[in-house]
């Protein structure tokens, strides 16, 4: 495993002048307690202890929500964990109340702003200066692909624009498939909207989903996305999406009953367990960007780490942040995982499959063009309560015959609510 390099350990030093007596401890709280997400988080428990610290870690089942709830009674109870699995503007909020640690000579030391993504940068650093690490990205804005039923349909290539990507849908329809694996969840139908909204307007985009700009979601653009998820919803997806999961729309797409299926990158993950090769027999490209651009949606995995007056806990913290932003961690960490390095200079020429290869291309493509954002659907942009009020009306929109119209002015007046 990758020793501490010369600056960290110096670093370390300085903040822990006592540090002569002091023992690397962490106690990480998260909420990946199963699967490959457990898994992957234990990579990281194994490199801490491979540098002689001590690995202690509270998984806590369930949605974010039970995680905030844990965390919220530590603080309280003044016993706040030393490193907790958090993200997007959870780690502002947090940061707000003073209670976070400062990270900002050890990122200094090993050059995090050098070699982060940019758009993560605000993330991490929400008032300057270094919270919290990021562990992956992933990318939201994928179109897999079936090749088999591509090829039956007539469709030579992954659809680069809407109205290619309805065509393409018409032609799966007429010989009996599902163009769209989907199944109606929240997140799942914000996903496949923000996805059709990005594609179709990035700046609309950006106003409505990052800004939280009222009159960008009820602009023109935005009810031509809601046209467009209309379309979708009433033409291309299986109409028993209600009694779907998020496992049976996989394995629609994975066993030919369906031609596409919009998905973040951890759906590489559920391709191999069940036998498939993501880029192989499972296309995988960017979903359709109208205006021809390269494009990316990320999301990203992150520990935020809050202040401590043991110096144990201290060094601990000093020895996780550097190995979750360590080259080997972050290869380590998501060949497991489906996802990419947070870190732009990490070679993905071996271990990574196909798909991960493409997402670092287009990842950088993204940056150079200027369109990287975050995802508002995978909690990485505007507060929990505009989201919330967002994710309600798109899935509302979804589930009845609401009209594209209405769903915009509807979504301006739930956020405009919360304000």
């Amino acid at each position: 495993m990758r020793p501490w390099n010369a600056a960290t350990a110096a670093v370390v030093a300085l903040l822990s002048a006592h540090s002569a007596s002091a023992e690397p401890k962490t106690l990480m709280l998260h909420q990946w307690e199963t699967g490959s997400d457990a898994a992957s988080i234990a990579k990281l428990g194994e490199m801490f202890e491979a540098n002689g610290g001590t690995w202690e870690q509270t998984a806590v089942a369930g949605h974010t929500a039970n995680t905030l709830a844990k965390l919220r009674a530590d603080v309280v109870a003044g016993s706040a964990p030393s490193a907790v699995q958090l993200k997007g503007p959870e780690i502002a909020e947090w940061n707000a109340t003073g209670r976070t640690a400062n990270l900002d000579e050890l990122a200094a030391a090993e050059g995090w702003d050098d070699v982060i993504a940019p758009e993560l940068l605000p993330v991490m650093k929400p008032t300057g200066s270094w919270v919290a690490a990021p562990m992956n990205i992933h990318r939201i804005n994928w179109l897999w692909g079936n090749k088999a039923v591509m090829e039956e349909a007539g469709v030579a290539e992954l659809p680069k624009t809407w109205d290619e990507f309805n065509a393409a849908c018409d032609k799966a329809v007429a010989i009996g498939k599902t163009c769209l694996a989907h199944f109606s969840a929240d997140w799942t139908d914000a996903t496949t909207f923000e996805v059709i909204l990005y594609g179709m307007s990035p700046d609309t985009y950006r106003a409505a989903f990052v800004d939280a700009d009222l009159d960008a979601m009820r602009s023109d653009e935005m009810i031509a996305a809601f046209d467009e998820m209309r379309q979708i919803v009433d033409n291309y997806i299986d109409p028993d999406i209600l009694s779907s999961d998020y496992d049976t729309a996989g394995q629609a797409l994975a066993n030919g009953d369906a031609m596409f299926e919009i998905m973040g990158d951890w759906f590489i993950g559920n391709l191999k367990s069940w036998g498939f090769e993501p880029g192989d027999t499972i296309a995988c490209g960017q979903a359709p960007m109208n205006s021809g651009e390269p494009g990316f949606i990320l999301n990203s995995d992150s520990v935020v780490f809050f202040e401590q007056s043991d110096p144990d806990y201290i060094e601990g913290q000093q020895m996780l942040a550097s190995l979750i932003l360590s080259p080997d961690f972050q290869t380590i960490f998501n060949q497991s995982k489906g996802s990419i390095p947070a870190r732009l200079d990490v070679d993905l020429s071996e271990g990574f499959n196909s798909c991960q290869q493409v997402s670092q291309q287009d990842l950088t493509a993204s940056i150079e063009a200027g369109t990287l954002v975050r995802s508002m659907a995978h909690n990485m942009t505007v507060l929990q309560k505009y989201r919330g009020a967002m994710m309600e009306i798109i899935t509302e929109f979804v589930n009845s015959d609401m009209s594209s119209e209405e769903a915009a002015n509807l979504m301006a007046d739930e956020v405009e609510a919360q304000m």
